[in-house]
């Protein structure tokens, strides 16, 4: 056994893989409520610019994170193939519903704690406490992110304010 496996239990996990340019990554799908095809935006006034603005979800108003701007890369360009990636986050025992705009859904992979390789601590434009760890494919590797880490606690906070001000919008009607 390698010594650069992270784990070594035999626990299967299950995560959604996507892209983002030529890059891949992927989540745990617990997180993962359903995936959408792209519907408008509406954009939300004195936003922080990766909070592309927010959508309508079963009536329900859902804000709108655009990964590659989060990930420092350049805005999102709407394909055939984009698509909102809805999911729930924990912060500090509420849980906070929104999407992220991806450039593409990859697939489902079933990954055992053996397969997933530690993160680099160098060479990574991606801060290290973002990866869970590296799943290696044939042709290259897939980033397994920690969403929870992801999102500061000011961006969950700004998403559940747009999320508190529309319920209260609605409920005034």
């Amino acid at each position: 056994m390698e010594d650069t496996k992270i784990q070594n239990t035999d626990n299967t996990h299950t995560f959604l893989s996507f892209q983002l340019g030529k890059e891949l990554f992927a989540l745990n799908v617990s997180k993962v409520l359903t995936i959408l095809e792209m519907k408008p935006i509406t954009k939300v006034p004195n936003s922080p610019e990766y909070l592309r603005g927010v959508i309508n979800l079963r009536g329900n108003v859902l804000p709108v994170i655009d990964m590659r701007i989060k990930f420092g890369m350049a805005a999102t360009e709407f394909t055939t193939n984009t698509c909102i990636i809805v999911l729930n986050v924990d912060i500090e025992g509420e849980t906070i519903q929104f999407g992220i705009l991806v450039d593409s859904v990859d697939s489902v992979l079933e990954i055992k704690d053996t397969e997933i390789e530690e993160s680099p601590t160098i060479g990574t434009k991606y801060k290290v406490e973002f990866i869970q760890g590296m799943y290696h494919l044939e042709d290259g590797f897939i980033m397994l992110l920690n969403i929870d880490l992801i999102f500061s606690n000011d961006e969950l906070l700004i998403a559940q304010e747009i999320e508190s001000n529309a319920s209260v919008g609605k409920s005034e009607k």
